[in-house]
């Protein structure tokens, strides 16, 4: 009996830790209200105002997208976003976008 609780204990313990890591996937279906600021895949519009995400660190999204949350970071529109975010949201956005391809390289021989 206490073999099978350590087995389903140590289940649990990966399917959460997997779930806190984000779904690439699911970031991307939940990006769809992103991309006419940030781009279909996070590279922009060509608007500087804009910031590329493609390609960022995922534990910076993440934590922008807590501090627009939460009022630290100010900035009306992504407030908006960010405020009907659940921490798993978050999670998977910052997975698919740190997941993509930045086109910043392609910037600097311009």
């Amino acid at each position: 009996m206490s073999k099978y609780l350590i087995v389903v204990a140590l289940g649990l313990l990966v399917a959460t830790g997997a779930q806190a890591a984000g779904s690439a996937g699911r970031g991307m279906e939940l990006s769809k209200t992103c991309q006419a600021c940030h781009g279909a895949d996070g590279n922009g519009v060509g608007d500087p105002q804009y910031p590329i995400l493609a390609g960022q660190y995922h534990d910076y999204l993440a934590q922008a997208l807590k501090s627009y949350r939460s009022g630290a970071r100010q900035n009306v529109i992504m407030q908006g976003f960010a405020g009907t975010l659940s921490d798993q949201d978050i999670a998977d956005l910052a997975a698919y976008f740190s997941s993509q391809k930045s086109n910043l390289g392609d910037l600097a021989g311009q």
